[in-house]
């Protein structure tokens, strides 16, 4: 019987960080997740003061980091978590609330601007072209047509109601410090033109399995920062929660006071700790 060959390696690769698409599903979302993990802890320590241990702390996080292949492993996983064979990423959701708003109606005269934040492939919104004209950001591109680029540092009045459509995807979770999670959704508030739509979507143990936060707490944190529920959809013990907010005008005096600061919503020890925050306006 003939000998099976060897799958032959790109000679620009180093062999690391080579991911099949057919990668076990269990596998897949255990990497991602222990990212997940160590990323927000090294974000979390990076906001201390400096001291030995946190030093030491940091040099762990990051020797473990490069053991799993880095973050081009990480992005690569979470590239095929979004591939056809998995169920396809979340702009299917999105792009199917806006075709049934009437959007796709629209000619190249009168595209939408859509800002993909945390884009991992730079043609999610391909099929779409003639009536979404999409500019997908991440902070690390793996890719010439992903912009390299913090949402928290973008210019502020240079997109200023600049934007018809922003997608938040799996974004908000990522960002370590509860407040800048507050401040992400007011930039976006901020970067939306009148009457714009905001695409939010959480891991529902977020909003189902949260010391702090709830499917109510969030909504009326969401109305706090001027933004109105068109659409929602999760699963009870599902995975993801989905969103879509339009822009509404914001009460100068709205009270931002019940989320400043962490307010226990559920009791027992099987709880997660995720909240959003937000600072005084």
């Amino acid at each position: 019987m003939p000998k099976a060959r060897k799958k032959k390696v790109p000679i620009t690769s180093d062999g690391r960080d080579i991911v099949s698409p057919s990668s076990n599903p269990q596998t897949t979302r255990a990497v991602i997740r222990r990212f997940h993990v160590l990323l927000k802890k090294q974000g979390q320590l990076e906001h201390k003061p400096t001291t030995a241990s946190n030093e030491a702390e940091l040099k762990k996080i990051s020797e473990e980091v490069a053991s799993m292949g880095g973050l081009a492993v990480y992005q690569r996983m979470s590239s095929i978590g979004q591939g056809s064979d998995r169920g396809g990423g979340s702009e299917r959701v999105l792009i199917n609330w806006l075709v049934n708003m009437g959007f796709s109606k629209r000619d190249n005269t009168s595209k939408l601007r859509l800002l993909e934040v945390g884009a991992l492939k730079p043609d999610n919104y391909a099929s779409c072209s003639s009536w979404i004209d999409a500019t997908p950001i991440d902070l690390r591109s793996r890719h010439p047509a992903i912009r390299e680029q913090d949402f928290l540092m973008m210019e502020a009045n240079e997109n200023q109601g600049k934007w018809d459509v922003l997608s938040l995807s799996l974004v908000v979770n990522f960002v370590p410090e509860p407040r800048d999670r507050g401040r992400m959704l007011c930039v976006a508030h901020n970067f939306l033109r009148e009457s714009g739509l905001l695409f939010l979507v959480l891991p529902l143990p977020c909003v189902e399995n949260s010391r702090y936060l709830t499917l109510e707490h969030l909504e009326s944190l969401m109305i706090a920062i001027g933004f109105r529920e068109v659409e929602k959809k999760l699963k009870q013990g599902g995975k993801m929660a989905y969103w879509l907010y339009r822009k509404v005008k914001r009460d100068l005096h709205s009270d931002f006071r019940p989320f400043r600061k962490r307010c226990v919503c559920r009791q027992g020890n099987s709880r997660n700790n995720f909240v959003i925050l937000l600072q005084d306006q």
